[in-house]
């Protein structure tokens, strides 16, 4: 087996996705997704904790949100930096990434212990994020509703942009969202 090549963890990952896509998620084990990849199980472990971490691996997300708000101009008021770090995690994180999302997304989807796991994922988004106005100097209760908004957007306008077949990006959808949501909340208020 190749197990020193330098692209175990991308092999591991497709090996890993086209099973699940497969047989399913639970119906998977780690000596199969190694077997297709062509690698040891011991390889495996070096780079996952366990074959839920082929989905969820790596706090990326929550360190760039944390790095975005942090190096935004101290100018900039909240808004402008909660659209600005949309448009900057949409366009790195998702943009020609459809059909590789769609596929993580029904895999997700499927698995209870899976969707757990995403909720827990946003959930360490919404606090880097919270944290990182915090630190801009925003009241906690402001940051935390910020925060919040942030990442249901970004969850609400991605669920869209998967269903879609347009040529609409992520980012746009995102920026519709916030509209009707400000349009809303001007109504009522």
């Amino acid at each position: 087996m190749s197990r020193w090549r330098p692209d175990a963890r991308e092999r591991l990952q497709r090996a890993a996705l086209e099973l699940f896509t497969e047989q399913g998620f639970a119906a998977t084990t780690v000596p199969e997704i190694t077997a297709r990849a062509g690698l040891t199980t011991r390889t495996f472990f070096r780079h996952f904790a366990d074959k839920r971490e082929v989905l969820f691996a790596g706090d990326e997300f929550p360190q760039m949100a944390a790095r975005l708000l942090a190096d935004a101009p101290a100018s900039m008021d909240p808004m402008t930096v909660l659209v600005e770090s949309l448009r900057a995690v949409s366009e790195t994180l998702f943009d020609g990434r459809r059909a590789e999302l769609r596929q993580l997304r029904a895999i997700v989807q499927s698995d209870d212990g899976l969707r757990e796991r995403d909720l827990r994922k946003r959930a360490a988004l919404r606090e880097a994020v919270r944290d990182g106005f915090v630190r801009r100097g925003l009241a906690p209760l402001t940051a935390a509703m910020l925060a919040d908004t942030g990442v249901t957007v970004l969850t609400v306008a991605l669920d869209e942009w998967l269903e879609r077949d347009d040529e609409r990006t992520l980012f746009e959808i995102a920026v519709d969202a916030l509209e009707s949501l400000r349009a809303a909340l001007a109504v009522g208020g």
